[in-house]
């Protein structure tokens, strides 16, 4: 699918002529974070598609919407590919901070490993408003963002032997769990993470069934569209609005790029 860089540089607002090096790679990360939205639409409206490259080209980049983490990152997992990059996919689980412990849904996460020079790094495009913006080496080294700090350490769970920790900017004081992941198992077939879209839609438990969530992050900050609230972190301050059905529109036009 030769057009993949083309629509991808386009849909994030980068120069062709712009080199993706893993030195660059952070530039893209960022610009990617703030033009595509983690947004579960498709799952609420129940109109949902097969996980393929051409499924997913069309709906990101064509149609320009957003998506779940088994879809952000497959799409960027394949724009990696196709720049040379030495990538694969893996499935994990996101820690629950509110209970504390691990989702009991299965591996329902989906993360970008990228090997270079000998090292592996954590590379996510699909993790709402915790995205590193950084390749975050799998050795313990933190790595720092205008997000926050990330980093990798090597701790064997029951759903995977490493976990992704965090500290965002202007709101943790401590590091705290984001995700674990399996390295063990080498996924690059994306047509894998159906079942992961079937969890995500059905199973009663799934935090993203029970209403619409648009967030992406900004220069600034984040913002974040549910049905009843409008949220904005900016410079370290937040706002909250309470809305309704028509304000939702209007907010996911204007700041999503989305029409419902």
């Amino acid at each position: 699918m030769p057009e993949l860089n083309k629509l991808f540089y386009e849909r994030i607002g980068l120069s062709q002529g712009h080199p993706i090096t893993f030195d660059t790679l952070a530039t893209v990360l960022e610009k990617t974070a703030q033009t595509i939205p983690f947004e579960n639409l498709c799952i609420i409206e129940k109109n949902t598609n097969e996980i393929t490259k051409s499924n997913l080209v069309n709906k990101i980049l064509v149609r320009k919407e957003g998506g779940i983490c088994y879809e952000l990152n497959s799409l960027f997992y394949f724009y990696l590919i196709e720049n040379g990059f030495d990538a694969f996919l893996a499935r994990g689980v996101v820690f629950n901070q509110a209970k504390q412990e691990f989702q009991d849904l299965g591996r329902t996460h989906v993360t970008i490993l990228v090997n270079h020079e000998g090292q592996s790094y954590v590379v996510d495009t699909g993790f709402g408003g915790n995205l590193p913006l950084r390749p975050v080496p799998l050795t313990g080294e933190s790595v720092t963002s205008h997000n926050g700090e990330f980093r990798v350490r090597k701790l064997n769970t029951k759903y995977g032997d490493y976990v992704l920790e965090m500290k965002l900017k202007h709101k943790d004081t401590e590091w705290k769990t984001g995700y674990t992941f399996d390295t063990r198992k080498r996924i690059d077939d994306v047509t894998e993470f159906n079942e992961i879209q079937s969890i995500i839609a059905e199973h009663p438990e799934s935090p993203f069934s029970k209403g619409q969530l648009l967030t992406r992050l900004t220069s600034k900050g984040n913002i974040t569209l549910t049905n009843s609230t409008w949220t904005e972190w900016k410079d370290g301050m937040v706002s909250k609005e309470l809305i309704e059905d028509e304000r939702f529109k209007q907010l996911a036009k204007q700041h999503f790029g989305i029409e419902k």
